[in-house]
């Protein structure tokens, strides 16, 4: 059984979740004049790619088959310019194919490859871990890093398609399953409830179990929310913001610990704090910041935070993308998924830092 999401807009793009899916949702993206296709994949799915590769080959596509190195090592223009050659040897043409078969780290490269390689071929992107079924494969963000920071350098460029197999879930680490579902939980605060109703009622063990129906369900509606916010705004001119809710604090928090917390541990700690930031505005009660710390622990995620200055993490935070002329924008919640994008003093930081534990 599976569910089929469409993203709309100028660039449209269908998302296939569901579990032992095969490989026919690929095969059925692939353009109708395609002749090649190259797969960019993680290291640890080598065997995976060349199954793929070799079923490609029997329906009469040339098919090949690249890996890059792990995490964000893999995010080079280095690494980018040897697939660039890879493509060339492999004469991949416009109406070809990249599949990008991975977590983030892959989709976001891998993506960045397909859009600049003869101005853009046709990408699928095959996700394998949680949050990368529900971030970063899905939107069209693509990107790499450079010396002075992560994803300075990218395009909008969505996959035609995303394959999102739960079944390639059940070998990742339980901490990797429970960073995936803090940007789940996070889509439940922002704009679907019944998430938060299903988190609050499963037995933990379920919630991170890739075989039970309560995950399916909840990754399915963090998938649609992305997809309903991604078809009105792709670029991220206004309403995409939202997405990122608790994600200032937690992108300090990453680049403070030089990036070696987990980026859903980082989100779970940020959305706890922008609740705390919420309610000293009264826009959220003290109930349903107890249901953030609640929620996010429920799946074993951190709620506080101690390892860098309060002084420290602001300096980091005012380079963030939304900041404007200098003033620093938190996207706040006015009310569970009520969520907007607020300017915010440094001084309103101090109180609900302290309340989870970062120095002041």
């Amino acid at each position: 059984m599976s569910t089929t999401i469409e993203v709309s807009g100028d660039k449209p793009s269908t998302i296939t979740v569901g579990r032992d899916l095969g490989f026919a949702p690929i095969v059925g993206a692939l353009d109708e004049s395609a002749t090649k296709v190259l797969i960019i994949h993680a290291r640890p799915l080598a065997p995976r790619a060349e199954a793929l590769a070799t079923h490609l080959r029997s329906l009469g596509y040339e098919a090949a088959t690249a890996d890059h190195p792990d995490a964000e090592a893999g995010k080079s223009i280095e690494v980018v310019a040897g697939l660039w050659d890879t493509c060339g040897r492999l004469q991949l043409g416009r109406k070809d194919a990249i599949v990008a078969m991975g977590g983030g780290v892959t989709t976001d490269m891998a993506g960045f490859v397909a859009a600049t390689w003869l101005r853009g071929v046709t990408l699928i992107n095959v996700p394998t871990t949680l949050l990368g079924m529900v971030d970063a494969a899905v939107g069209g963000k693509t990107g790499i890093n450079t010396s002075v920071g992560k994803n300075l350098v990218g395009s909008f460029y969505p996959a035609v398609a995303v394959v999102a197999d739960m079944s390639l879930l059940e070998t990742l680490p339980r901490e990797d399953l429970a960073a995936g579902a803090a940007e789940v939980i996070k889509c439940g605060f922002i704009a679907d409830p019944e998430i938060l109703r299903i988190v609050g009622e499963t037995d933990p063990a379920r919630l991170l179990d890739p075989t039970s129906e309560e995950l399916a369900d909840i990754t399915t509606r963090a998938v649609a929310v992305k997809a309903r916010v991604v078809s009105a705004d792709l670029t991220e001119g206004g309403l995409r913001e939202i997405l990122n809710y608790g994600h200032t604090l937690a992108h300090a928090i990453e680049r403070a610990n030089d990036y070696t917390w987990r980026h859903g541990d980082a989100v779970a700690v940020g959305c706890c704090f922008a609740a705390r930031l919420a309610a000293a505005r009264g826009l959220l009660t003290d109930d349903e910041v107890a249901r953030h710390d609640e929620l996010f622990a429920r799946v074993g995620l951190p709620t506080r935070y101690s390892g860098t200055s309060l002084d420290e993490l602001t300096h980091i935070m005012l380079s963030d993308k939304k900041v404007r002329r200098g003033v620093l924008r938190f996207v706040l919640l006015d009310g569970i998924a009520n969520p907007g994008t607020h300017p915010v003093d440094p001084s309103e930081l101090a109180d609900p830092a302290r309340s989870i534990g970062i120095g002041v």
